[in-house]
This record gives C-alpha cells, sequence and structure tokens, in this order.
C-alpha cells in the first residue's frame, strides 16, 4: 500500500529500495515474493510517474523484438544476462495474468489498449501481494554503511537494511522528479558513473535553419536518419524548435555535438532517375510541383527555399535544368546534411544516456562488485534502450534480477 502518512519508517527492513518507478516496483514484488520484507521509498508525492505518461498515456510496456543490440552502453555485453532470463514473453504473461488489454502498434511495440494506469495498477498489486510497503514524499539525506548494514536517513526518521537498491533512474524530464541521486549513491561508495547526456530526445536548429523549418511545424515525413555508422528508417517530424520524430529520437542516442546528421527525405525512390526522366519526357512542370509529389507542397517549396536560396529553381520547368543541377537537388534530398544546435535537453528527453559504469556492476545480480548488498538497476545505469519498449524492457529484466537475491 502507498503511504504518505508522518509515522517513522521501521527501524529495520531486509530489502530498502530507493526509487517507485518501473524497475523499483518490479524489483519490490519479485523480493517480496521471496518472502524478504521490502519498503520503497520515493521522494516524489506519487509512484509511476513516468509510467503514467509513457507512450502517449498507453505506455510502451515492452518490445517483443528485445534483444542486446537495441541497447547503447560502454560495457555492450552487460544487458545479455538479466534480458534472456526475463524476456518480453515473461512481462506479458504477467500482464495477461491481470486482463490488461494490449496491442501491438508497430515494429514490436506493445502499448496498453486503455491507460498506462493498468500496468502500474498491476505493479502495485503485484507489491501487495508480496507484503512489500511503499512510501512516497520520502526524501533521503544521508546513506552510511557499518560493516554489516546500511542505514539511511530520512524526512521519516533513519531506517536500516541489509540490501540497498538504487531505481532512481537518470536525469530525463526533471519535472518528474528526475535528478542525479544515483549516480551520487555511486560515487559515494567508489562505484565509477560514465558521463551522461539526455537520449531519445529532439534536435534543435540553428536560427537561421529554424527560420524556414519552423514554417513546416508539425509536418511528418518518412525518412532514413543516419549517424556514427547507424540508421533508423521512420518518421521525423518538424517543431517550432527544430526536427523531433521516432526517427530523431533514435538517433539522437549516438548524435554528438557539432556532427552531422544525414537525413534521407526520399529514401523509397531514386530521386535522380525521376527527374531524369521528367526532363526527357520534356515536362513542363516546376521543381515544387514535382518535388509535391513526394512531399507536400509547403514542406517542398520550404526545402527548395533553404538549400538554393535566390535560386531560379521556383519558376523554372525540369526540361530547362542541366544535369548538374538535377543532380545536385537530389544529392541534397537524399543526402540532407543536418547539423543541430543541439537538443532539448533533459527537459524532454525519454532517457539517460550513460549513467553508472556497468564494468563495476555483476551483469547476473546487479550488485556492485565494491560493495556488498549495494544493487542499481533500470535507468539509473549505463544501459540506454532503443525507442519502442526496450527501456521498459530493462527495468523489467534488471529488476527481477536484482530481486531475486537482493
Amino acid at each position: 500500500m502507498t503511504t504518505t502518512e508522518k509515522s517513522l519508517l521501521p527501524k529495520k527492513i531486509d530489502v530498502l529500495i530507493i526509487g517507485a518507478g518501473a524497475a523499483g516496483l518490479m524489483c519490490a514484488a519479485v523480493a517480496g515474493a521471496r518472502g524478504r520484507s521490502v519498503l520503497v521509498i520515493d521522494h516524489a508525492n506519487k509512484v509511476g510517474k513516468k509510467i503514467l505518461m509513457s507512450g502517449g498515456g498507453r505506455c510502451n510496456f515492452t518490445n517483443i523484438y528485445t534483444q542486446a543490440n537495441n541497447f547503447i552502453s560502454n560495457n555492450p555485453h552487460f544487458c545479455k544476462s538479466a534480458l534472456s532470463r526475463y524476456t518480453p514473453y515473461d512481462f506479458i504473461a504477467l500482464v495477461d495474468q491481470y486482463n490488461i488489454p494490449y496491442h501491438e502498434k508497430k515494429l514490436g511495440q506493445l502499448f496498453c489498449d486503455n491507460k498506462a494506469k493498468d500496468i502500474l495498477n498491476m505493479l502495485i498489486s503485484e507489491c501487495q501481494q508480496a507484503g512489500a510497503k511503499i512510501r512516497t514524499k520520502c526524501e533521503v539525506s544521508h546513506i552510511e554503511f557499518d560493516t554489516t548494514c546500511f542505514q539511511l536517513s530520512t524526512n521519516f526518521g533513519t531506517c536500516q537494511c541489509d540490501s540497498l537498491v538504487i531505481a532512481t533512474g537518470g536525469l530525463s524530464i526533471p519535472t518528474m522528479g528526475a535528478s542525479g541521486f544515483g549516480y551520487q549513491v555511486a560515487k559515494q561508495f567508489n562505484i565509477a558513473v560514465t558521463p551522461t547526456q539526455a537520449a531519445l530526445v529532439p534536435f534543435t536548429a540553428n536560427p537561421h535553419i529554424l527560420a524556414k523549418l519552423s514554417q513546416l511545424s508539425g509536418n511528418s515525413i518518412e525518412a532514413s536518419v543516419s549517424c556514427s555508422g547507424i540508421s533508423f528508417n521512420e518518421n521525423i517530424l518538424f517543431t517550432h524548435r527544430g526536427i523531433s520524430g521516432p526517427a530523431i529520437l533514435q538517433i539522437s542516442s549516438y548524435w554528438k555535438a557539432n556532427t552531422i546528421v544525414d537525413i534521407n527525405l526520399l529514401p523509397k525512390i531514386n530521386l535522380l532517375e525521376e527527374l531524369n526522366q521528367y526532363k526527357t519526357r520534356g515536362s513542363k512542370l516546376t521543381l515544387k510541383n514535382l518535388l509535391a509529389k513526394y512531399l507536400s507542397k509547403n514542406t517542398a517549396q520550404t526545402l527548395i527555399d533553404l538549400w538554393f536560396p535566390d535560386s531560379q529553381f521556383n519558376d523554372t520547368p525540369i526540361i530547362q535544368f542541366a544535369d548538374s543541377d538535377l543532380s545536385n537537388i537530389a544529392q541534397h534530398c537524399h543526402n540532407w546534411q543536418f547539423i543541430p544546435a543541439g537538443t532539448e535537453g533533459y527537459r524532454t528527453a525519454e532517457v539517460t544516456l550513460g549513467g553508472v559504469d556497468c564494468n563495476e556492476i555483476s551483469s547476473k545480480t546487479m550488485e556492485a562488485n565494491k560493495q556488498k548488498g549495494l544493487y542499481f538497476i533500470g535507468e539509473v545505469l549505463d544501459v540506454t534502450g532503443h525507442l519502442g519498449g526496450f527501456n521498459f524492457q530493462w527495468a523489467w529484466a534488471s529488476a527481477v534480477a536484482a530481486g531475486q537475491v537482493a
């Protein structure tokens, strides 16, 4: 049961979990089912806030095609053990047990038919059945280890525990209560933290580019987006700040400042061949009207103005274009080299790239190598999934791995 009353915390507990999000609640249910006394605490006023807002309020709770290569980490092998022992189908079985209706939206992404609250209520119910207690509005001011157990000081008093699980997430969406608390705990116990940055986040555009692109705000185009040797084929979305959409969110996890993002706006056709065919047939179509066959007229005109300012391309029929002009136009459409001004940052990022160094954590138990009884699970670790339910599956899998031993 979730409680916020001002009563003191229990003096002693077997497992204390900091963070009542997806990973924390899952871990509590698993540890409690083993007969361990479990307490989950969170500084927020409600549990599972990111669960409730995820997937547009319908929670993309897993992806049936989850594999290790869907994750980014300085230790790419780390996630394999937990993911292989708790699969998407294991979580689906739990969802089915609660008769929660769901559907596959695309690419293996599973969403609730109704609301994300169905998943949160399921996790809370699992905690209740396992006897795990949940305390919100509980802030930790100090943690220490005295050779046999941990002692935590909070605004609800002190509490000792044998196992301490850090499930505090990353820095993404601070309005939901995100903080660097988990990283601070790691550093306190001399556990390395890899550099962090906002991931699965929209790009912003430089002012001179934005002056043009902002006219397309709300328009979406299917595209192929590449950076650092990685490509994603999904929609991009023009915004009043720059570019977003699934393909952009995906590639943002691989982008470094001042590097180029290659965008193919017409991945399904060979535009140069199309242009040459129109020219050979003596077409009097203007470039805008021809591109409007594949893009909207507004998009075509805006991109022409962006790429070829002060040109005569607007009114010139295709038949009068030089071959070099046609090649240049096709090159821009198939290989638009966009250099983001930056990203929208943690304010809108879905996850945090980087985190607690996985080389310092057991891949089987999530326990810190340097500190017995200290566990890290979920987003706080240096494991970042692609868009589409993979980060939730990592939360479930890492939570189960820790919950079975903590």
